[in-house]
């Protein structure tokens, strides 16, 4: 039954070539729609992936402030200091802590023959380097060898070595930070950079280095990632371990700021997830539009072969059988223009390639703009919406004609 179904369908489509192939496409352009916005969304939410994963993604900040908050007995407006007992403690009291540096940092005059600029200069332990998601472009990171013997060894970011060296060799030379000599012993890759804050134009340096810059009692900031994916339990952690040891409010922000960058992507997942919804309902109405042709060429059918479906049922042809017969036709038309349509969304998204988003905005960030990704939960879901379409636009016209009266429709010229 089933082969003389398919039969029947492809008589009746090979027939009305013209017809079929200008509904096929319209069912083509649909799912190609859906396909495409879906792997846009898809592209986008990578591409806001890979910016936040540029800075490291399961990372905490914390920089203390003044207090706004009365406190016990203590009034508010005092300021919070932090040593390196609070790392300790930090360490200690919350195991989900895979890596911690204390922060030193000082803008410094960064000096190498007769170029001499002001730059950042960072003091931290060598994880640091894991801690910020770092990459190394020449050389090596310095290593908790030189941070215990208090070497003046350097890290240098592509844009000061582009301002002290410019297109020479930067390994192995001296640099001066505030008449102090310090041996570049690495170059890091360029990172994304937004705005005014120019993050590669940086030099990092052990942190025990850094007490011959600066007074390195208390610290600027603390900066550790985690394992965990409770994030925000983190950092109710860190703010009650250190409220305790300072005697500030915990829920006094100002007293600690604690830039926790896991908040920042949930949000913007939520975000994502949201354009995805919406894209996907776009494209769904698109190929909606499709499946209102398809069900206007074949209630014409329906129509045009009134007389043909009385001679079946006067020989004994059964409901079920004409039904089938014509929502055979409906899904071979979408199931057939999908396929086409499938292909063209690939064809689209490998020549398309690279669209602009963030690179708009910020240096060294292609990783940040967006690819069209056709994985397979997109296909999978664009699958079901054309299915769903196809069979409710080919339902209408099956049911129509399968509930023809035999002698009305013998009589219809």
């Amino acid at each position: 039954m089933m082969r003389d179904l398919l039969e029947e369908s492809y008589d009746a489509m090979r027939y009305n070539r013209r017809r079929t192939a200008l509904t096929m496409l319209g069912m083509a352009w649909g799912i190609a729609t859906v396909v495409m916005l879906l792997a846009y969304g898809d592209g986008f939410g990578q591409a806001c992936a890979n910016i936040f994963a540029n800075f490291g993604t399961k990372m905490m900040i914390l920089v203390p402030g003044r207090s706004s908050m009365q406190s016990g007995g203590d009034k508010a407006g005092a300021q919070i200091r932090i040593t390196l007992d609070d790392v300790d403690l930090l360490t200690t009291n919350i195991p989900q802590i895979t890596h911690i540096t204390p922060g030193c940092n000082k803008d410094s005059t960064v000096q190498y023959d007769t170029r001499s600029y002001t730059i950042g200069v960072n003091g931290e332990y060598p994880n640091t380097f894991t801690i910020r998601a770092l990459g190394l472009a020449q050389g090596r990171f310095y290593t908790p060898e030189d941070e215990n013997q208090r070497a003046r060894v350097a890290v240098i970011g592509s844009d000061t070595k582009e301002k002290l060296f410019s297109g020479r060799n930067a390994l192995g030379e001296y640099i001066r930070i505030d008449g102090i000599s310090f041996e570049v012993v690495g170059v890091l890759s360029p990172k994304m950079q937004g705005g005014e804050d120019n993050i590669n134009r940086v030099v990092y340096i052990p942190f025990t280095a850094m007490g011959d810059l600066k007074d390195t009692h208390y610290l600027d900031s603390v900066w550790f990632n985690y394992e965990t994916n409770d994030y925000e339990r983190i950092e109710r952690s860190a703010r009650y371990i250190l409220a305790a040891q300072h005697k500030f409010n915990p829920a006094d922000r100002r007293a600690m700021f604690v830039f926790n960058l896991m908040e920042q992507v949930h949000q913007l997942e939520v975000v994502t997830l949201g354009l995805k919804i919406l894209l996907g309902f776009i494209g769904t109405l698109t190929l909606g539009i499709g499946g209102v042709g398809l069900m206007n060429i074949m209630l014409v059918s329906v129509t045009q072969r009134t007389r043909e479906i009385g001679i079946e049922k006067a020989l004994g042809a059964r409901r079920r059988y004409i039904f089938f017969q014509f929502l055979a036709e409906a899904l071979t038309i979408t199931f057939i223009g999908g396929l086409f349509g499938i292909i063209l969304a690939y064809v689209v998204a490998l020549t398309v390639g690279r669209l602009t988003l963030y690179s708009a905005m910020a240096k060294h960030a292609e990783a940040g703009d967006i690819r069209l990704m056709i994985n397979p939960v997109t296909l999978l879901v664009a699958i079901v919406i054309l299915s769903a379409v196809g069979l409710i636009s080919g339902m209408v016209p099956a049911i129509r004609a399968a509930r023809l009266d035999p002698i009305e429709a013998l009589r219809y010229e």
